[in-house]
């Protein structure tokens, strides 16, 4: 079996329980938090948490660290929903490909005309006009419909 297939097969095997909740959740507030400050604030032992962090990695549970910004950071950024609609069965293949694209900040599930949501940051319309270019190039990838985000109100 590939390697690629054993982390696969991880993925959708791991279900996080309470602890990994928690750890998660105290990560998304702070991304920083060393292993000490999270094995305190839990209650656990540092050599817990460490384990658990290491297999919320490896199974994918966890895809990295990142740092956040304000959403006035960079005025220059664009920002932009996809709605997808995927062919046939291919959902799984284009999701993998999707979360391979870095501008691609979040992607979700929908129920409707289209099959997914995504939310793209583009550092400029040139990058933007590339990843949607990107997009629609993926097999499994029938149409798709974007809407620039002009403003917060």
């Amino acid at each position: 079996m590939s390697r690629r297939a054993v982390r696969d097969s991880a993925v959708a095997k791991y279900t996080p329980d309470d602890l990994d909740r928690q750890i998660i959740a105290h990560l998304r507030s702070d991304g920083r938090a060393s292993l000490s400050k999270l094995s305190d604030a839990l209650g656990v032992a540092r050599g817990t948490v460490q384990n658990r962090l290491e297999r919320l990695l490896e199974t994918g549970t966890l895809l990295g660290f990142t740092v956040r910004v304000r959403e006035d950071y960079d005025v220059s950024t664009v920002h932009a929903v996809m709605m997808i609609e995927v062919v046939g069965k291919s959902t799984t293949q284009v999701i993998r490909r999707l979360r391979g694209l870095p501008e691609i900040y979040t992607l979700h599930t929908t129920n409707g005309n289209w099959d997914l949501v995504a939310n793209i940051r583009a550092a400029n319309l040139s990058e933007f006009d590339r990843i949607l270019r990107e997009v629609r190039m993926i097999d499994g990838v029938a149409n798709s419909e974007t809407s620039l985000l002009l403003s917060s109100v």
